[in-house]
């Protein structure tokens, strides 16, 4: 069965909660807004709080592998996404992990992205906003008290490693404007726009092959056996690497692109409002690539048209979107680098697959009415 499935009962009242912070993330300022906006919101809603500041990377991963979760209630993530794929990380590389990964999870935006937090606005009915409006949206969700089972993507590499991620993997272009506009970071969110428009002029394809199991053709086969077992969670949609893929795939002949991202949720940043047609159904996520040919100035519209969702709208012939629940990406080259929820991956063959509302975050319930259908671009027909 899924990790999370089911119901759960909100979070107690009174609660005590771990609130791991990351000082230096986004601008430096996360400490200060937890005591100017966090604190006193949580003060009035009996939301008692243990702090603990993270000083390297990976450290968030390191303490909760080794903490005792029964001490809190759920364990709160103020700073950006990657913070958040440790702590998820570090979970399910625990002994118990069965146990460990159905401790509710709560994101704070104190980051750069916030692409987590920015989707579990939108999920909640609010609009969309950025910086101290977003964090004091997602303190309100945390004194509400009420959690959603969310999605997981399991990923595999060519070397052996098993990791997870809890929002996105991003190839090419996308993936080198995270990691290169690292440099950037006190800029906060802007950094991503002065990265964009840096990688824009000197604008990169990247050769690869690229295969997935679309949700439509999964609906129509029948189900697999439960994403479960003893010591880890099984993959079982897809094979091992060094075999071909499975004949009920799709499969993109080799070629250039200029990105791949595979997409849990709604917004790839807190401005960058990316899979507008709607929350995807437990067990699927959103796959977008971009072929090579497509010029500066259409990217460029694309994600300045992405800002509200509307990048659909463009009905660009290079951009493909389709719905699925595993893929697997083979660059070809060597060029370019993953990005794991904004973490470097170096590059190499990977496949992944959604497992189905497998742990709790803090989030609304309000479903959000989906786009029309006909924002949605067909993938064009592939191999199968």
């Amino acid at each position: 069965m899924d990790a999370a499935g089911g119901s759960r009962n909100p979070l107690p009242r009174p609660c005590h909660v771990l609130v791991l912070l990351n000082p230096r993330g986004g601008k430096g300022k996360a400490l200060q807004l937890f005591w100017s906006h966090v604190q006193p919101l949580l003060a009035q809603a009996d939301v008692s709080f243990t702090l603990m500041l993270t000083e390297r990377r990976n450290h968030a991963r390191e303490l909760v592998r080794a903490e005792d979760l029964r001490r809190w209630d759920a364990l709160v993530v103020m700073s950006g996404d990657g913070l958040i794929h440790e702590v998820v990380n570090g979970l399910m590389e625990r002994p118990d992990w069965e146990t460990a990964i159905q401790k509710p999870l709560c994101s704070l935006p104190a980051g750069s992205g916030n692409a987590v937090a920015a989707s579990l606005n939108y999920y909640a009915g609010y609009e969309q906003v950025t910086k101290e409006d977003l964090l004091t949206n997602c303190t309100q969700l945390l004194c509400r008290r009420l959690l959603a089972p969310m999605d997981l993507l399991s990923l595999q590499t060519a070397c052996g490693q098993r990791l997870f991620s809890v929002l996105s993997l991003a190839w090419g272009f996308i993936a080198d404007v995270d990691l290169e506009s690292e440099k950037f970071r006190r800029l906060g969110e802007i950094r991503f726009t002065l990265g964009t428009c840096l990688r824009l002029v000197a604008l990169r394809t990247y050769r690869g092959t690229l295969a997935y199991l679309p949700a439509e053709t999964l609906a129509s086969r029948r189900g697999p056996s439960p994403a479960w077992a003893p010591q880890a969670p099984a993959d079982t949609h897809v094979v091992p690497l060094e075999q071909p893929v499975p004949p009920h795939w799709t499969v993109v002949p080799e070629q250039d692109f200029v990105l791949v991202l595979a997409l849990l949720h709604s917004h790839l940043a807190s401005e960058l409002f990316t899979a507008p047609m709607g929350r995807c159904s437990a067990g699927t996520m959103h796959l977008f690539y971009v072929r090579a040919g497509v010029s500066r100035a259409t990217l460029l519209r694309l994600f300045l048209a992405m800002e509200k969702g509307r990048h659909m709208e463009c009905h660009c012939p290079h951009l493909v979107y389709v719905p699925v629940v595993a893929f697997r990406l083979e660059p070809k080259d060597g060029k370019g680098v993953f990005a794991v929820d904004g973490e470097l991956l170096i590059s190499e063959a990977v496949q992944g697959q959604v497992l189905p509302n497998y742990f709790w975050m803090v989030s609304g319930y309000r479903e959000p009415s989906p786009r029309r259908k006909s924002q949605q671009r067909p993938p064009p027909a592939e191999r199968r």
